[in-house]
Protein backbone atom coordinates (compact mmCIF):
# COMPACT_ATOMS: atom_id res chain seq x y z
CA UNK A 1 0.00 0.00 0.00
CA UNK A 2 2.80 2.45 0.91
CA UNK A 3 4.66 1.59 -2.29
CA UNK A 4 1.52 2.30 -4.33
CA UNK A 5 1.04 5.64 -2.57
CA UNK A 6 4.66 6.64 -3.20
CA UNK A 7 4.41 5.57 -6.85
CA UNK A 8 1.25 7.66 -7.34
CA UNK A 9 2.97 10.56 -5.57
CA UNK A 10 5.89 10.33 -8.01
CA UNK A 11 3.55 10.12 -11.02
CA UNK A 12 1.63 13.19 -9.83
CA UNK A 13 4.89 15.07 -9.32
CA UNK A 14 6.03 14.27 -12.87
CA UNK A 15 2.67 15.38 -14.27
CA UNK A 16 2.49 18.66 -12.29
CA UNK A 17 6.16 19.48 -12.79
CA UNK A 18 5.93 18.98 -16.53
CA UNK A 19 2.98 21.39 -16.81
CA UNK A 20 5.57 24.14 -16.38
CA UNK A 21 7.18 26.14 -19.14
CA UNK A 22 10.23 28.38 -19.44
CA UNK A 23 8.10 31.52 -19.52
CA UNK A 24 6.83 30.75 -15.98
CA UNK A 25 10.12 29.53 -14.47
CA UNK A 26 11.23 32.96 -13.25
CA UNK A 27 7.86 33.55 -11.60
CA UNK A 28 7.94 30.28 -9.64
CA UNK A 29 11.60 30.76 -8.67
CA UNK A 30 10.58 34.16 -7.25
CA UNK A 31 7.56 32.68 -5.45
CA UNK A 32 9.69 30.04 -3.71
CA UNK A 33 12.07 32.69 -2.31
CA UNK A 34 10.92 33.79 1.16
CA UNK A 35 12.49 37.24 0.72
CA UNK A 36 10.02 38.08 -2.04
CA UNK A 37 7.17 37.69 0.44
CA UNK A 38 8.52 40.53 2.62
CA UNK A 39 5.70 42.95 1.67
CA UNK A 40 3.15 40.41 2.94
CA UNK A 41 5.09 39.98 6.18
CA UNK A 42 5.29 43.75 6.62
CA UNK A 43 1.52 44.02 6.09
CA UNK A 44 0.92 41.32 8.70
CA UNK A 45 3.13 43.16 11.20
CA UNK A 46 1.27 46.39 10.50
CA UNK A 47 -2.11 44.70 11.06
CA UNK A 48 -0.95 43.08 14.29
CA UNK A 49 0.40 46.33 15.72
CA UNK A 50 -2.70 48.20 14.55
CA UNK A 51 -4.97 45.72 16.34
CA UNK A 52 -2.93 45.00 19.48
CA UNK A 53 -0.86 48.16 20.00
CA UNK A 54 2.89 48.31 20.63
CA UNK A 55 3.18 46.38 23.89
CA UNK A 56 0.91 43.50 22.93
CA UNK A 57 2.12 43.68 19.32
CA UNK A 58 5.70 43.08 20.48
CA UNK A 59 4.54 40.19 22.63
CA UNK A 60 2.69 38.77 19.62
CA UNK A 61 5.88 39.11 17.55
CA UNK A 62 7.81 37.13 20.17
CA UNK A 63 5.10 34.51 20.05
CA UNK A 64 5.33 34.40 16.24
CA UNK A 65 9.10 33.99 16.49
CA UNK A 66 8.60 31.02 18.83
CA UNK A 67 6.00 29.58 16.45
CA UNK A 68 8.38 29.89 13.48
CA UNK A 69 11.28 28.34 15.41
CA UNK A 70 9.13 25.45 16.60
CA UNK A 71 7.68 24.75 13.14
CA UNK A 72 11.13 24.86 11.57
CA UNK A 73 12.71 22.53 14.13
CA UNK A 74 9.81 20.08 14.06
CA UNK A 75 10.06 19.98 10.26
CA UNK A 76 13.80 19.19 10.56
CA UNK A 77 12.99 16.41 13.03
CA UNK A 78 10.49 14.87 10.59
CA UNK A 79 12.85 15.24 7.62
CA UNK A 80 15.67 13.50 9.47
CA UNK A 81 13.30 10.78 10.68
CA UNK A 82 12.06 9.89 7.18
CA UNK A 83 15.15 10.80 5.11
CA UNK A 84 13.23 10.97 1.84
CA UNK A 85 15.53 12.18 -0.93
CA UNK A 86 14.34 15.24 -2.84
CA UNK A 87 13.00 14.43 -6.31
CA UNK A 88 15.52 16.78 -7.96
CA UNK A 89 18.30 14.69 -6.39
CA UNK A 90 16.82 11.23 -7.05
CA UNK A 91 18.49 9.15 -9.75
CA UNK A 92 16.08 7.86 -12.36
CA UNK A 93 13.52 10.53 -11.50
CA UNK A 94 15.52 13.66 -12.24
CA UNK A 95 15.50 12.77 -15.96
CA UNK A 96 11.69 12.94 -15.96
CA UNK A 97 11.55 16.39 -14.35
CA UNK A 98 12.17 19.83 -15.75
CA UNK A 99 15.72 20.95 -15.03
CA UNK A 100 16.59 23.88 -12.76
CA UNK A 101 19.88 25.04 -11.30
CA UNK A 102 18.01 25.45 -8.00
CA UNK A 103 18.54 22.08 -6.30
CA UNK A 104 18.57 22.32 -2.51
CA UNK A 105 20.13 19.55 -0.48
CA UNK A 106 18.64 17.92 2.55
CA UNK A 107 15.57 15.77 2.69
CA UNK A 108 12.16 16.13 1.13
CA UNK A 109 9.50 14.86 3.53
CA UNK A 110 7.74 17.01 4.52
CA UNK A 111 7.95 20.45 2.93
CA UNK A 112 9.16 23.06 5.37
CA UNK A 113 7.95 25.81 3.01
CA UNK A 114 4.42 24.36 3.06
CA UNK A 115 4.45 23.67 6.80
CA UNK A 116 5.81 27.01 7.95
CA UNK A 117 3.71 29.12 5.58
CA UNK A 118 0.57 27.23 6.62
CA UNK A 119 1.43 27.45 10.32
CA UNK A 120 1.87 31.22 10.12
CA UNK A 121 -1.15 31.69 7.84
CA UNK A 122 -3.45 29.62 10.06
CA UNK A 123 -2.28 31.47 13.17
CA UNK A 124 -2.67 34.92 11.56
CA UNK A 125 -6.09 34.16 10.12
CA UNK A 126 -7.35 32.89 13.47
CA UNK A 127 -5.81 35.87 15.24
CA UNK A 128 -7.14 38.58 12.93
CA UNK A 129 -10.28 37.11 11.30
CA UNK A 130 -12.70 39.10 13.45
CA UNK A 131 -10.96 42.37 12.64
CA UNK A 132 -10.03 42.16 8.96
CA UNK A 133 -12.46 40.41 6.61
CA UNK A 134 -9.92 40.08 3.78
CA UNK A 135 -7.38 38.27 5.97
CA UNK A 136 -8.62 35.00 4.45
CA UNK A 137 -6.84 35.94 1.23
CA UNK A 138 -3.66 34.98 3.10
CA UNK A 139 -4.46 31.38 2.21
CA UNK A 140 -2.96 32.14 -1.20
CA UNK A 141 0.47 32.44 0.45
CA UNK A 142 0.92 28.75 1.39
CA UNK A 143 -0.90 27.57 -1.74
CA UNK A 144 1.49 29.41 -4.08
CA UNK A 145 4.50 28.77 -1.85
CA UNK A 146 3.81 25.03 -1.66
CA UNK A 147 3.07 24.62 -5.36
CA UNK A 148 6.34 26.37 -6.21
CA UNK A 149 8.14 23.46 -4.54
CA UNK A 150 6.44 20.95 -6.84
CA UNK A 151 6.95 23.14 -9.91
CA UNK A 152 10.69 23.28 -9.17
CA UNK A 153 10.88 19.52 -8.51
CA UNK A 154 12.25 19.88 -4.97
CA UNK A 155 9.23 18.28 -3.24
CA UNK A 156 6.68 15.60 -4.01
CA UNK A 157 2.99 16.52 -3.78
CA UNK A 158 2.68 14.36 -0.65
CA UNK A 159 5.49 16.37 0.96
CA UNK A 160 3.59 19.59 0.33
CA UNK A 161 0.21 18.20 1.38
CA UNK A 162 1.69 16.78 4.59
CA UNK A 163 3.34 20.13 5.25
CA UNK A 164 -0.05 21.81 4.84
CA UNK A 165 -1.64 19.40 7.33
CA UNK A 166 1.15 19.86 9.88
CA UNK A 167 1.03 23.63 9.45
CA UNK A 168 -2.74 23.70 9.95
CA UNK A 169 -2.35 21.64 13.14
CA UNK A 170 0.50 23.75 14.57
CA UNK A 171 -1.17 27.03 13.60
CA UNK A 172 -4.31 26.02 15.49
CA UNK A 173 -2.38 24.77 18.52
CA UNK A 174 -0.27 27.91 18.74
CA UNK A 175 -3.35 30.09 18.35
CA UNK A 176 -5.05 28.29 21.25
CA UNK A 177 -1.89 28.60 23.38
CA UNK A 178 -1.55 32.34 22.74
CA UNK A 179 -5.26 32.83 23.36
CA UNK A 180 -4.95 31.05 26.70
CA UNK A 181 -1.84 33.05 27.60
CA UNK A 182 -3.51 36.36 26.72
CA UNK A 183 -6.53 35.48 28.87
CA UNK A 184 -4.35 34.30 31.74
CA UNK A 185 -1.99 37.29 31.64
CA UNK A 186 -4.70 39.85 30.71
CA UNK A 187 -2.84 41.09 27.61
CA UNK A 188 -5.99 41.10 25.48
Amino acid sequence: MLETLLQKDQELLIFLNNLGSEQWDGFWLAVTNQFHWSPLFALILFLIFKKFGWKNGLLMMLFLAALVAFSDQFTNFIKHSFERIRPCNTEGLVDKLRSFTYKPGGYSYYSGHAALSTTVTTFIILLLRKHYKYIYLMILFPLFFGYSRIYLGVHYPLDVFSGYLAGFLWGNIFYLIQKRLRITTRFS
